[in-house]
């Protein structure tokens, strides 16, 4: 799987660096090939959140305003993107085919595509205008997913409640993982 991973000007770029990190320490067994995107901002927001090097994970990084990328066109065939996290503006954009950036463009390209764009939201709350955007990107075919962690596998770290938000993304790309315990269902009682 060829894939683009953008990280956008929202706080929570500490998901992006555990999806990250997930897709590095198991990149031959998973076929994953991920490039990244850091939008201006995003790149503060990881700076500021996380505090290590993107340099450091291997994975080629685009200049945000680099639309000469291949990630620019949908004739290089990535296979899908996620924007985590993603602001609301950057969703915004995105809704109304504004390309802006690398980010914009690339997910333009995946909606025009037909290819998978995951847009893992996280930002609250929402006015009107962010929930039209995001009827207006899900019609267009994208998937929003709020960071929202869930607490059904009892989380008892800091980690493990992050990953239940990764493994949420990584189920929606379809990328092979076992970052929480699945819900197995509950026996009624009567």
């Amino acid at each position: 799987m060829r894939l683009i991973v953008a990280i956008s000007g929202a706080s929570g770029a500490i998901y992006a660096a555990r999806f990250l990190s997930y897709l590095s320490e198991h990149q031959e067994e998973l076929g994953v090939h991920a490039e990244l995107i850091f939008t201006r901002n995003g790149r503060l927001c990881w700076t500021h959140e996380v505090g290590t090097d993107p340099e450091k994970l291997g994975m080629p990084i685009h200049r945000p305003l680099d639309m000469t990328a291949a990630i620019a066109s949908g004739s290089a065939q990535y296979d899908a993107m996620v924007i985590l996290p993603c602001s609301v503006g950057q969703l915004g954009r995105i809704a109304h085919g504004i390309s802006a950036d690398l980010v914009g463009r690339a997910a333009d390209v995946m909606l025009k595509e037909r290819r998978p764009l995951v847009m893992v939201l996280r930002e609250s709350p929402l006015s009107l205008v962010h929930c039209r955007n995001l009827v207006a990107v899900t019609e267009a075919g994208a998937i929003v997913q709020p960071a929202s962690p869930s607490f059904y596998s009892q989380p008892q770290t800091m980690e493990a409640l992050i990953d239940t938000v990764v493994c949420r993304t990584l189920d929606l790309l379809k990328i092979d993982n076992s970052l929480m315990p699945r819900w197995t269902g509950t026996e009624l009682r009567s």
